[in-house]
């Protein structure tokens, strides 16, 4: 970008070249603009500064100072002096020094100088303004961006290798892990960082931190630590504080707002919070606030990926317990304020953690969550918590990292409350919590397991030591008190009426429960499991079987009663009893409209030993029906490209109220929404589309339908655009 306005400068200055293009390719920052200059910290970057006179490299003394903020502070670090040439003019104590060099390429006798900047590794991060005096002739030069840089070595967001620089800091497309552990459902997301404005909106999220209202200096001087920014991305996603970007809910109600389900990526998010003067975007849930926390931190350098833990505890009351209670009709109560959710998403960002150990022990991936679920420092906010320290369960460490223990770590106790209240612990569980973590793959569209890095291998003698090492800080270093032997037992047989769980009696005739699917558990059809007992008893044993089916929500909590059936089977010596299970359609579909985990418990009573009581349960997630994209198969920069959506209504019901909508950054700006015919059963639509990508490289179609009787059925399609 070039400035050439001789009435905004005095005699002595002409213009000013920023050479953004050439500097924001080197400080890969192209994406995001060519115009405007983007830089990052700990690299230097060109600039020519034309003069309306002779500059005398032996007398003459250019003075060019650099600020952020409104009231930029050298010993804060957020101002700047430098001299041309090279000479020293900051104070003792002034934090991020910057430095200038004259280049050979200038021309000082006919005023042109060509200047290389050079901004330190610990710069803050913001919107810098850039100013020049000589000869007692002081004026603005320039506007631009520092960002951190995770190709500096200096950086403490420094990520070695070039294909995770890649992956987790310039991809503008991603994959969100949803479902459950047995249903693992991929879902494309974008996350756009690098779309129109989002330096703006970014910046501006940074701004209207309640931290900044406090002490904006102090603020802005702190946005030199990746590990102060993340915090406050963190508590900016979400609502609950500071007026953040996404609203969270969890109800059924989505008036004035759209459903979590709808967002299929971040930018439209972030494009309506920042146009509509920063009020919070409805509705978001946990997913949504991690994918837009990934593209404010891909945008700002910070590395992060969204990372995916399945059956993830809640642990509320803190003491590395999950109490699930269950009826006599096998229905889950709402009484527990713990609770397992089918999954829960938040990001890792990248980054050092000298705060916590100085030889680098706790560097590298650090757990941020944006999710309001439980304050930290009087915010909703949640990290970074190392994955280190949490797999080594340290949870004395900042920040958070006690929850985040729990999440991966819990154990799961089952009670069953008796008609006058009283309850039964029937088992407990080591191994529920924490399955399957995931994250998408570097370079790839698969899923990596990173369970491993969160946690030793579960019933192994190191992570058992782990969770008594982690339990014994939390009872040292409060009142708490939690019977930790007996959550720890696995309990396959019956539960007497102790307060704690016996081991088995091997004397006693065990009985094992198993679920299996008899087909794939489609949304719009009859769901068919069958619930499968076996026993090494030598005699007939005869069994009250209770089932309760309820529609979840995937945070754990009942959301309504599908059905229940009593029957009373006899289970034959040394033979398999096979008790089918049906949900129709008709009876689960107006509880899953917006959702799509039900969960099937059965609690099983040895009516000749009533004192025996058996509790199994399973989670099934429903797959959506098909919907196809398909697109023409090649396309360029500004040449059209056509995309065309079939889908089928597979049920017996007209669907009405049908919309669809369309997303993906280079390919189209923001999102469009499409209102549709109502669909007759058995018939299908097909909608064609022409796109004008304007932007090269692997890019992603992500498409969202809605109607009366399916709610946000997602697909996507990758397409590959030439420059």
């Amino acid at each position: 970008m070039s400035l050439n306005r001789p009435t905004d400068y005095s005699s002595v200055f002409r213009s000013v070249d920023l050479h953004s293009s050439t500097n924001n390719n080197e400080h890969h920052t192209s994406e995001i603009s060519v115009t405007e200059l983007i830089v990052r910290r700990g690299q230097a970057f060109k600039l020519t500064l034309k003069l309306t006179q002779p500059f005398n490299l032996g007398f003459d003394q250019l003075i060019m100072t650099v600020g952020t903020g409104n009231d930029p502070s050298e010993d804060l670090g957020t101002k700047s002096r430098f001299g041309v040439p090279g000479r020293s003019l900051h104070s003792a104590s002034a934090k991020a020094v910057w430095k200038a060099e004259v280049q050979r390429t200038s021309s000082p006798e006919t005023g042109v100088l060509v200047l290389i900047i050079s901004p330190p590794a610990d710069a803050p991060i913001g919107e810098y303004t850039l100013s020049a005096s000589l000869k007692d002739k002081e004026k603005i030069l320039a506007n631009f961006s520092v960002l951190f840089n995770p190709w500096s070595s200096d950086d403490w967001v420094f990520l070695p290798k070039e294909e995770e620089r890649r992956e987790y800091v310039l991809n503008e497309q991603g994959i969100i892990y949803r479902g459950s552990g047995d249903y693992i459902s991929p879902m494309s997301w974008d996350f756009g960082q690098f779309e129109e404005g989002m330096v703006k909106i970014c910046m501006k999220m940074l701004d209207r931190n309640i931290k900044n209202w406090l002490n904006p200096s102090d603020d802005v001087s702190a946005r030199c630590n990746p590990i102060y920014v993340s915090r406050v991305v963190s508590a900016m996603v979400n609502s609950s504080d500071d007026g953040g970007v996404v609203m969270g809910n969890w109800g059924n109600d989505y008036s004035g707002g759209l459903p979590p389900t709808h967002w299929s990526g971040s930018y439209a998010i972030l494009k309506q919070w920042y146009n509509s003067y920063y009020r919070s975007v409805r509705y978001g849930q946990c997913w949504v606030f991690a994918g837009v926390m990934c593209s404010v931190m891909r945008l700002l350098g910070i590395p992060c990926r969204v990372v995916t833990n399945f059956q993830s505890a809640h642990d509320t009351n803190k003491n590395l317990t999950i109490d699930n209670y269950f009826n006599y009709n096998g229905a889950m109560e709402r009484e527990s304020t713990d609770s397992i959710w089918n999954f829960h998403v938040w990001v890792e960002g990248w980054m050092r953690r000298p705060d916590l150990a100085k030889d680098g022990k706790y560097d590298g991936w650090q757990v941020v969550d944006p999710t309001p679920q439980e304050r930290s420092e009087g915010l909703f906010c949640c990290g970074p918590a190392s994955v280190t320290a949490i797999r080594n369960g340290e949870i004395d460490l900042k920040y958070d990292i006690p929850f985040v223990f729990a999440e991966v770590n819990a154990d799961s106790v089952s009670w069953l409350v008796r008609s006058d209240g009283s309850r039964t612990k029937i088992f407990s569980d080591t191994k529920t919590v924490g399955q399957f973590i995931s994250t998408k793959a570097v370079g790839s569209y698969k899923r990596m397991d990173i369970t491993d890095t969160y946690k030793y291998r579960e019933g192994t003698v190191e992570e058992r030591k782990v969770f008594a090492y982690a339990l014994d800080k939390i009872v040292n270093g409060s009142t708490m008190l939690r019977d930790a032997a007996g959550s720890r037992d696995r309990v396959l047989g019956p539960e007497s009426s102790m307060s704690t769980v016996p081991p088995p009696d091997p004397s006693q005739p065990q009985l094992l429960i198993r679920f299996e699917e008899v087909s794939k558990p489609e949304n719009g059809k009859d769901v068919n499991m069958k619930m499968i007992l076996s026993s090494d008893s030598s005699a007939t044993r005869t069994f009250s079987v209770n089932i309760s089916v309820q529609a979840m929500k995937y945070t754990g909590q009942p959301e309504g009663n599908i059905q229940t059936e009593v029957t009373e089977q006899k289970l034959l010596p040394r033979k398999d009893l096979i008790v089918p299970i049906k949900v129709p359609f008709s009876v689960y579909h107006k509880y899953m409209i917006q959702r799509r985990t039900m969960s099937i418990s059965a609690v099983i009573t040895d009516l000749q030993n009533k004192d025996n009581v058996y509790l199994a349960t399973d989670r099934v997630v429903l797959i959506n029906p098909p919907l196809s994209i398909t697109v023409s198969k090649e396309s360029k920069v500004n040449q059209e490209l056509t995309a065309e959506m079939v889908f089928m209504n597979p049920i017996d019901e007209t669907l009405m109220d049908c919309t669809m909508s369309l997303s993906g950054s280079g390919l189209m700006i923001g999102e469009e929404i499409t209102n549709l015919p109502n669909l007759q059963p058995n018939c299908r639509f097909r909608v064609t589309v022409v796109l004008v990508p304007y932007k090269s490289g692997e890019r992603s179609l992500l498409v969202n339908f809605s109607c009366s009787s399916f709610r946000d059925i997602k697909s996507s399609c990758i397409v590959n655009i030439k420059p």
